[in-house]
Order: structure tokens, then sequence, then C-alpha cells
């Protein structure tokens, strides 16, 4: 197999080949927030497919493109789905996006994710902007052999999300009037959903929302020196004594529901960071 520093070469090559974009931020746009990607001025939406090492988009509302242009005025590059370690994916594939939208010139990862709300203070619908995490994935994308040229061998994680950017995310909230909490995301490995005790134990050691993404990708944003900000939309609520079977096609109506909260933050974000 390929180093993977020149995998990612191979992966910029083909980008920019359609796009010659200066990105500073990228953005993963997760479950039934692609709408998002509506609000680029796109100069090139490029299929998974057609770009080398990049893995393929499974699940219903990711869909499965690199959307490369601009946001309110700056370039940015957002993948419009992303992968999960449930679709059969190393953590190491999963993450490979990252790796390129830093070799492309991004500073600040953005990413979104769909979740389950574990925090009796929170509900359905409600924004969560992430402060910590905890890994229970089974694994890690820093694993193995490290390229001294993408990252330490021995990344710090005491702040992986930007206090600074969490701070401004929940005063854009507290500006447009809408509910944001502070929370700690837990990233298990799919693709079932927790057993009531399950549940108990994961807001026992701590966490308010759980998900199936998004660690690994901060993880390797970390190591390659990447602000992140990460955002999370409650779409179900996961009360161990009142839990209820899940509903997939009304778990994506509130993410629907709910994003165009979540796209207030992104915009003041960028309309922030974006900009030279």
């Amino acid at each position: 197999m390929e180093p993977l520093a020149e995998q990612i070469e191979q992966t910029v090559n083909a980008i920019r080949g359609r796009w010659n974009g200066e990105p500073r931020i990228g953005i993963i746009l997760g479950t039934g927030l692609g709408s998002l990607a509506q609000q680029i001025e796109s100069e090139a939406t490029i299929d998974y497919a057609d770009l080398p090492h990049f893995p393929r988009s499974t699940v219903v509302g990711h869909a499965g493109q690199l959307v490369c242009g601009k946001l309110d005025g700056s370039h940015v590059v957002a993948m419009e789905g992303r992968f999960h370690a449930y679709e059969g994916y190393s953590l190491a594939e999963i993450t490979f996006p990252v790796r390129v939208m830093k070799a492309l010139g991004a500073e600040l990862l953005i990413v979104s994710n769909a979740c389950g709300g574990m925090n009796p203070n929170y509900t359905q619908g409600d924004i969560v902007v992430i402060e910590d995490h905890i890994n229970l994935m089974n694994g890690n994308p820093l694993v193995g052999p490290n390229d001294d040229r993408l990252g330490p061998r021995f990344p710090d994680m005491c702040a992986p999300y930007d206090r600074e950017l969490i701070d401004r995310a929940l005063e854009i909230a507290r500006r447009e009037n809408f509910v944001a909490h502070k929370g700690v995301y837990v990233a298990v490995t799919g693709p079932n959903l927790e057993t009531r005790a399950e549940y108990r134990f994961l807001r026992t050691i701590g966490a308010d929302v759980v998900g199936m993404s998004t660690v690994p990708e901060v993880l390797v944003a970390v190591h390659s020196g990447m602000r992140v900000l990460g955002l999370s939309i409650v779409t179900d609520m996961c009360l161990p004594d009142a839990l209820k079977p899940a509903n997939i096609p009304e778990i994506l109506a509130t993410a629907a529901r709910a994003e165009p909260n979540l796209r207030r933050i992104v915009m003041g974000i960028v309309a922030a960071e974006g900009q030279p």
C-alpha cells in the first residue's frame, strides 16, 4: 500500500484538477444536515467515487460528494456525507478526507452530527456545542506508524475543541434566540442503538450525547494541527427509564427542522474565521 502522504497528494491533485480555491475551512455535514451545502456558492462538486482513495458513503441522508466553493465570501471545502465504522471502513479510511482538507489549506474543521440526548436537561431538536468527547469506538485512526510530516506521534488532547469557537457558537445561539448547550459527546461504533443499561453507563461516565461518528475525524484534525468546532443536533432522547424504539424517519425530520439553527452557527463562524 502506498504511504498515506502519497495517497493524500494524489487526491489533492485530483481535486486541484477541477478546483483551484484555497479553503481556510473544512466542513463535515452529518445526517440530515446536508442542506447547508446549498448555501455554498459551488465552484466544483465532486462525487466521492471520482476521488482516489475516498470511501463511498452508504447511509441515508449522506449525498456522497465534496462541495468546493465559497460560503459567505470565504473558500470552503465541505463533505456532503461522511463515513462510519459501522459501514465497514477502517478509522484511517473514515478520516482520510480530513487529511485532504488539511492538505488543501484548511486550518479549521467544523464537524456536525445527529446524536442521541442523554442529558435530561436537553430536548429533541436542541443544538449541542461539543466541549469534549469520550472515545468508545474500540480503535483510533492514529494507531500505526506515524508520519511526522502529518503530525506528532503523541498529539495532546487537553482541548481538542477550540474554546474560543465554543464561546462564539454559544453567543451566536443566544443572539439568534435558540437553545444551544455545551456538552460532552461519546462515540460508539454502532450500528445498533444502545440498551438501557448502556445509556445509564454512558451517562455515568460523563457523556451528555451519544453518536457513531465525529471523534475519529476530530482526532485526525487535532493531530494535523487544525482547530475544531463540533456541533450536534439532538435528534432523539435516550433516557433509560422512558426509552422508546428509534424512529429513523423522525430522527431525519428532527435534524431537518433543527438544521437552520445549526446553519446560523456555521455561517457566523465562517463570517468571522473565513476572511484572511
